[in-house]
């Protein structure tokens, strides 16, 4: 342990799995007060990690835990975005408006509400970072998956909105954008699509939830401190060719 975050108190949505939980697990490591966040319940024992239920899609959920946390912690230093789902693979003419609705209103919504509950205890106290996961999806275009696309650039730019909107004010916002990583979330996937989405990754393999962790412990760390609006790619070079 290095204590990147040594002290920090930080809130992690979608923490009970993949990138999520490998965040919460890499902030504890590090030395932070950890609050994991999801709507399934907290898969691990560690004591170090504080465990609420949390809807992304809903302004009550997070209104009530950070509401919390400042009563228990006194601040709120640093709040990972990360709850996402694709859900649906299909092309704009042939999604159901259900369907982009759902994604939408949990990969942008969610985001939004997020950075909407953390800004105001973090701006009192002229400190704080945020990091939104979204996903090289929210970089270059891909066929299909209409909704998850456009969600995910939303939150490339909504990044870029809040980091030069706040930054006077203390306030650090930065994206991480993971390529193929072996989660939950790409399980389902089709072999065929993950076997080529390897090959078009210039390291040729996919990346662990654990390398995705490390990118957002930097940014949320004061190593990170003259860094804000940036789309950091976690994704072994995809993006580059």
């Amino acid at each position: 342990m290095s204590g990147l975050v040594e002290g920090k108190v930080c809130l992690v949505t979608g923490a009970a799995r993949g990138i999520g939980l490998a965040t919460v697990t890499a902030m504890a490591r590090e030395g932070a007060r950890v609050w994991g966040v999801d709507v399934s319940p907290w898969p691990g024992t560690e004591e170090s990690i504080s465990w609420r239920h949390l809807d992304v899609t809903q302004e009550g959920d997070w209104l009530q835990v950070v509401a919390e946390i400042i009563a228990v912690e006194g601040k709120l230093d640093v709040l990972v975005n990360n709850a996402g789902i694709v859900f649906t693979y299909e092309s704009i003419t042939d999604v159901s408006i259900a369907d982009w609705r759902k994604v939408i209103e949990v990969n942008q919504f969610g985001v939004f509400l997020g950075m909407r509950a953390a800004l105001p205890p973090m701006v009192a106290q002229n400190s704080g970072s945020i990091v939104n996961i979204s996903s090289i999806w929210g970089l270059v275009g891909a066929q299909g998956v209409a909704a998850y696309q456009a969600s995910k650039g939303a939150v490339t730019l909504m990044t870029r909105n809040a980091a030069t909107t706040y930054a006077a004010q203390g306030v650090r916002v930065n994206s991480v954008h993971p390529g193929f990583i072996a989660t939950p979330l790409t399980a389902p996937q089709e072999e065929s699509l993950n076997s080529e989405l390897i090959s078009k990754t210039p390291m040729l393999r996919q990346g662990e939830a654990s390398e995705v962790a490390e990118a957002v412990v930097w940014l949320a760390s004061d190593r990170s401190s003259f860094v804000t609006g940036v789309s950091l790619p976690v994704d072994g070079g995809f993006t580059v060719v």
